[in-house]
């Protein structure tokens, strides 16, 4: 029996009974119970210009593929897609001290699990996929969007229609709600449901990709911090954070 699969079914069941809110395709309204992501916004040209530097040293950074074994191999992942990791679980220090006032600004955000720059280079597509949690919800800040979206060359796409459970057919992302990206702006959303991303753009794109506790009712919240405590202490989760380490990372 898979753990995380049954309490995925748990959490589907609560919905759709009305004990738990099903979420939209997107929140746009996610400051009303997270109104602490408001302190990236109000700090975008910081992040933005320590991610600018950080470019600088790209190709030291750990391509997504790389992190977690045959987990990311091949599949939605196999594109040219990088990743500068914060935290996963805790802060993975030898990164922090490359983006400190970054590193510092998400110290100050409650209730996340995992923290990274998402590094997409340019003319790249990532296929229809599902998360794997329904106890995270997950936020995007717009770091560097090519033209500011203008010419909406990067978005990101749910049908929150279909989830593991009730869709096999990945082609229905053709339904989905799309969203994006802006310099400066967050989106919060959940990754469970069948999502596609893209970067048509000539630039590089990056965003802040952030997975938060999903706020429950406490009878709920209490079990899912648990999980999630017990989770990020295995040896494949603390795998990701010493394989997500900055070669140059001093």
């Amino acid at each position: 029996m898979d753990p995380l699969r049954q309490l995925n079914k748990l959490i589907f069941i609560l919905e759709k009974k009305g004990w738990i809110t099903q979420t939209p395709a997107f929140i746009y309204d996610y400051q009303k119970d997270y109104p602490q992501f408001q302190v990236l916004e109000d700090h975008a040209e910081i992040i933005q210009k320590e991610c600018k530097e950080l470019l600088n040293i790209k190709d030291n950074i750990p391509d997504l593929d790389g992190l977690a074994g045959t987990k990311t191999k091949g599949g939605v992942q196999a594109i040219k897609w990088k990743s500068f990791m914060f935290k996963s679980g805790g802060f993975i220090e030898e990164n922090c001290r490359l983006c400190p006032e970054t590193a510092d600004l998400l110290r100050g955000v409650p209730r996340i699990k995992q923290a990274f720059f998402s590094i997409l280079d340019p003319e790249q597509y990532i296929k229809p996929h599902y998360g794997y949690y329904k106890g995270f919800l997950r936020y995007h800040l717009g770091v560097i969007i090519p033209n500011n979206n203008e010419d909406k060359n990067c978005r990101i796409r749910i049908n929150a229609d279909c989830e593991t459970f009730n869709c096999e057919d990945k082609s229905e992302i053709e339904k989905g709600e799309s969203y994006y990206w802006k310099n400066g702006k967050g989106i919060m959303f959940n990754d469970v449901y069948l999502h596609d991303a893209a970067n048509e753009s000539k630039e590089i794109r990056v965003v802040l990709f952030i997975d938060v506790v999903r706020k429950f009712h406490w009878s709920i919240d209490w079990f899912n911090k648990l999980f999630l405590f017990i989770a990020y202490k295995t040896k494949y989760v603390k795998q990701i954070a010493e394989n997500a380490k900055v070669k140059t990372a001093k």
